[in-house]
C-alpha cells in the first residue's frame, strides 16, 4: 500500500505498528477489499464501512481531502483504520483546518469510530491518538462526532490528549433506541412485550384483507431500481405531509444513497422492504444488516394511508423478519420519536469530542460557532413561532435545491 506519509512505529516492540496516511480518493478506492475484511474482523459500526464512506466522499464530501490513518503490523497486515478527512473554514480571512470523521454530515452516520481488529481496539486507538498528536501542526480542530459513549476510542483519546494538556471538549449527541432480540424468542413472544401489539395485529389483519396486499423484501443489487424509487417518493411524501425533518434531501444525498445501497447490496448488507396494496407502494423501510443487528435507517409512507398505520405494520414486519433470521438486535439509531419507543426498551447514547491544536486557529472557529448559535437563539425568542417554522422549511427546501 502506498502511503503519502509515514509516521514513527509504536515504541513498544511487542506491539509494533506502523502508521501511515491515505490522502487521495484514488488510493481510498483501492482499499475496498482490505477495508471490508478488516470491518468484518472488528466490532466497528455499520457506518464505518467502505461501502458507506467512499460514496460519501464522492457525492457529499468532495471538497474534503481524505486523511485516513491506517495501522499495519510487522507482517504488513492491516489492523486498524481511522477514516478522517480535512476541510477548511475561513474565519476573519484566516483558514482554519478542521479534521473530522468521513461520513459525519448529511447522512445520519451514527457510531463512527476507529476500525480495529477485534481484541486490538485499545492498542490501535492509542497509536492513532498518539499519531494525531504528533501531526498536530497539520490541523487546528479535531472533531470526532457521533461515537458510542462506551467506545474504547473515547476513553483513549481523552487520556492521550489530557496527558498532553490539550484543549479537549466533550458533548453529548444523540439517544439511540434499540431492542435486544433474545436467542430463541419467537415473534409472538416479542409481541407480548411490545406496547403496540394490539394495534399492530388489528391493522395488519385489516391490510391482509385488501386486494393485492403484500410485502416485498429486496436484497439483490440488480433489483434496487424500482424499490428505491418507491422509497424516495414515499420518504419525501411523508416529510411534506408532516413538516418534520427529512432524513434524505437534496440530489447529492439521494445520489449518495443510490451508490451506497448498491454497494451494500453487493455485500449482502441491504434490506429494502416495500408494502404494496393494489399494486401501489404505500410504505417503505430502508434497512441495513450489520453482523447480527438490523439497522432501521429510514422509512416513508403514503400520507393517504396514514390512518391505516401502514408504517407501524411494516416496522412490525421488519421485526418479524429480523427475529426469524436469528438476529440479536434491532437498532433505530438516533432520535427518540414515539414510533421508536413503541417497539424498544433500551437506549444508548453517542458523544462528540473536539480537540484544539495548541497555537492553531481552532479557537476562532469555536468563537464563530458560538456567536452564530447566540444569533439563532435570539431569533427564536423574537420571531413568532410560525415564522420560525416557515424559515426552517424554507432553509430545508433551499438545501434540497442546492443538493
Amino acid at each position: 500500500m502506498i502511503h503519502e506519509a509515514e509516521l514513527s512505529p509504536t515504541p513498544n516492540p511487542a506491539q509494533w505498528l506502523e502508521v501511515g496516511t491515505v490522502r487521495e480518493l484514488s488510493l481510498l478506492a483501492g482499499l475496498r477489499n482490505a477495508w471490508s475484511e478488516l470491518l468484518d474482523a472488528s466490532n466497528a459500526g455499520p457506518f464505518n464501512a467502505w461501502e458507506w464512506l467512499y460514496p460519501w466522499c464522492r457525492r457529499i464530501g468532495a471538497e474534503r481531502k481524505p486523511f485516513v490513518l491506517q495501522a499495519k503490523d510487522r507482517t504488513g497486515a492491516l489492523v486498524g483504520l481511522m477514516p478522517l478527512g480535512f476541510e477548511f473554514h475561513w474565519v476573519l480571512g484566516m483558514p482554519v483546518r478542521r479534521l473530522a470523521f468521513l461520513g459525519e454530515t448529511h447522512v445520519g452516520s451514527d457510531y463512527l469510530d476507529v476500525v480495529a481488529r477485534r481484541g486490538r481496539e485499545e492498542e490501535v486507538a492509542r497509536v492513532f491518538a498518539e499519531a494525531l498528536w504528533e501531526l498536530r501542526d497539520q490541523w487546528d480542530v479535531l472533531d470526532l462526532t457521533d461515537l458510542r459513549e462506551d467506545s474504547v476510542t473515547v476513553r483513549v483519546v481523552r487520556e492521550t490528549f489530557e496527558k498532553y494538556r490539550a484543549d479537549l471538549r466533550m458533548s453529548t449527541r444523540y439517544v439511540c433506541p434499540y431492542e435486544p432480540l433474545p436467542k430463541g424468542e419467537s415473534f409472538d413472544g416479542f409481541l407480548k412485550r411490545a406496547s403496540r401489539r394490539d394495534n399492530y395485529l388489528r391493522r395488519k389483519k385489516w391490510l391482509e384483507k385488501q386486494e393485492g396486499y403484500r410485502i416485498e423484501k429486496t436484497e439483490a443489487p440488480g433489483a434496487l431500481a424500482g424499490p428505491l424509487t418507491d422509497f424516495f417518493r414515499l420518504h419525501s411524501a411523508r416529510w411534506e405531509s408532516d413538516g418534520g425533518s427529512q432524513g434524505i434531501r437534496g440530489k447529492g444525498v439521494e445520489s449518495f444513497h443510490r451508490d451506497a445501497t448498491q454497494l451494500l447490496a453487493e455485500r449482502g448488507r441491504l434490506r429494502l422492504y416495500t408494502m404494496k396494496v393494489g399494486g401501489q407502494a404505500v410504505a417503505s423501510v430502508y434497512g441495513i444488516l450489520h453482523r447480527d443487528t438490523f439497522i432501521y435507517f429510514q422509512s416513508g409512507y403514503d400520507p393517504a394511508w396514514r390512518n391505516r398505520s401502514v408504517g407501524l405494520v411494516l416496522v412490525g414486519e421488519t421485526f418479524k423478519d429480523a427475529i426469524e433470521a436469528g438476529l440479536r438486535e434491532y437498532d433505530f439509531l438516533r432520535g427518540t420519536e414515539s414510533y421508536k419507543s413503541d417497539w424498544t426498551t433500551q437506549q444508548r447514547r453517542t458523544v462528540s469530542m473536539r480537540v484544539l491544536s495548541p497555537g492553531g486557529g481552532g479557537e476562532w472557529l469555536v468563537r464563530r460557532e458560538e456567536a452564530m448559535k447566540q444569533v439563532r437563539e435570539v431569533a427564536k425568542r423574537v420571531m413568532p413561532q410560525d415564522m420560525v417554522e416557515r424559515v426552517r422549511r424554507l432553509r430545508r427546501r433551499l438545501s434540497a435545491v442546492r443538493g
